[in-house]
């Protein structure tokens, strides 16, 4: 056993090894998922003589079980059985979202495994499309099936857990964590994503707003909901001018933190499957992902009906926190590490990406289906979006965290949670606080 490294060649030819361009391609993301696999003990599997069937073997061992999460994926199967011979629909609902987590996380391993065969400016724009893929998935089903609500209600609660929970966690175990350390990040990073997030506040306040300085007007509806589908095009355009941002012209600022990482480890740095078996399971996973989401947006009522809670706080709070767990949780183990700037990078990132890129993309592709989404989030679920952006804003503009910071931004989300909680909104009716405003317009308007 020497320090020598020798790379090993896998299928199709190529080489299972790391270069300097390979690193420059990890993420935020990438780190933060790869802090829950672990290394697979390929002993016996490479006693077996069969080429073909090894090479299986090792990967079906190598995606499967490389993760701690492994333990989960017995809900996958079991969410189908359930659903094929009808069992109770919220156990359909608990067992697609259990069987979601592990998935979450393997999606993510997949696509860094292209990434070492592609190069960074291919694995970057996969982790931009596929690095929260499953509220994608379940927002365009929900669509399909004309639960709007459902897909506001889901996306809202990505940036909010991103924000809030995830980023106040991290900040609050990190600084606990390292009482005599200071902690700094890079706040270029940070102040990109803040000023993504203000623009993607102003599309959202705006045609609220706009419905309600219209008051009951129908014609301005209409309009409501052109204003929303030209905002979205231009968050898609802004969301474009990021990539090339993160990309090409300004990489710096999102790899610093990541290279330091590179250096505690070599063997990190290698695919341990070739690119062909890491495209056709990253196929596989996305169609099961799917399968799961259509089981979650068509039982979600049933289970919120049988559990005694409201869609919005289902949609809003457990969705989220269970979808992206294993990205989550690596945010946090890098905090207690003090490398703070991968956990920004992953709780940002993620909330840019969802409100610059799945949002009015769910808006548009409504369009296309000839449903009417827009961005009007109505009043109590703007403003707590109001919040939790400004809070961020306003914590990381220092470039230095504590503890404390950590606590105000948990609070805050658990604030949020509980009046979700407490609100018990039908999911075909308006949002009870707009409903009266909207009724003392009206009154207001015959008087």
């Amino acid at each position: 056993m020497g320090s020598t490294y020798e790379p090993r060649i896998l299928e199709g030819g190529n080489l299972k090894g790391s270069s300097k361009e390979v690193k420059h391609g990890k993420t935020a993301h990438n780190m933060s998922s790869s802090s829950l696999r672990k290394k697979s003990e390929l002993v016996l599997v490479s006693k077996l003589r069969n080429g073909l069937l090894r090479q299986f073997l090792t990967n079906l061992q190598e995606v499967l079980l490389g993760t701690k999460l492994a333990i989960l994926f017995p809900a996958v199967p079991l969410a189908i059985i359930a659903q094929i011979f009808h069992f109770g629909r919220p156990w359909i609902f608990a067992l697609s979202l259990m069987g979601l987590t592990p998935l979450a996380e393997r999606i993510s391993f997949l696509t860094e495994q292209i990434t070492y065969f592609t190069g960074p400016t291919i694995g970057g724009l996969l982790n931009a499309t596929c690095g929260n893929a499953t509220e994608l998935i379940i927002a365009l089903f929900a669509l399909y099936q004309g639960k709007i609500a459902v897909v506001k209600y889901s996306l809202l609660g990505s940036i909010l857990s991103n924000l809030l929970l995830v980023l106040g966690t991290s900040l609050l175990c990190g600084g606990l964590a390292n009482l005599k350390k200071e902690q700094k990040y890079d706040r270029k990073q940070a102040d990109v994503n803040s000023s993504l997030l203000l623009l993607a506040l102003l599309c959202h306040m705006l045609p609220l707003m706009f419905r309600y300085a219209a008051g009951n007007n129908l014609p301005m509806k209409k309009q409501t909901l052109a204003l929303s589908r030209a905002s979205s095009i231009i968050m898609l355009i802004a969301y474009i001018a990021y990539l090339v941002f993160q990309l090409k012209t300004h990489r710096q600022f999102f790899e610093a933190q990541v290279e330091e990482e590179d250096g505690e480890g070599e063997a990190d740095e290698e695919a341990v499957i070739g690119f062909p078996s890491a495209t056709v399971w990253l196929i596989g996973m996305t169609a099961v992902v799917a399968l799961l989401s259509e089981y979650v947006v068509g039982t979600i009522e049933d289970a919120a009906e049988s559990w005694g809670i409201s869609v919005s706080f289902i949609s809003i709070i457990l969705l989220p926190i269970v979808g992206n767990a294993a990205e989550h949780a690596g945010a946090i183990i890098f905090a207690f590490k003090n490398k703070l700037d991968i956990s920004l990078g992953v709780a940002l990132g993620s909330a840019t990406q969802i409100a610059m890129f799945v949002v009015p993309l769910s808006v548009l592709v409504s369009w296309i289906m000839g449903t009417k989404m827009d961005l009007d989030f109505n009043l109590l679920e703007t403003g707590s979006l109001l919040i939790a952006v400004l809070m961020t804003a306003f914590i990381l503009q220092d470039g230095t965290s504590h503890y404390l910071k950590g606590l105000v931004l948990l609070f805050c989300y658990i604030v949020i949670s509980a009046c979700f909680f407490v609100m018990k909104t039908p999911l075909h009716q308006p949002n009870i606080l707009n409903a009266s405003i909207e009724s003392s317009q009206g009154a207001a308007l015959v008087a």
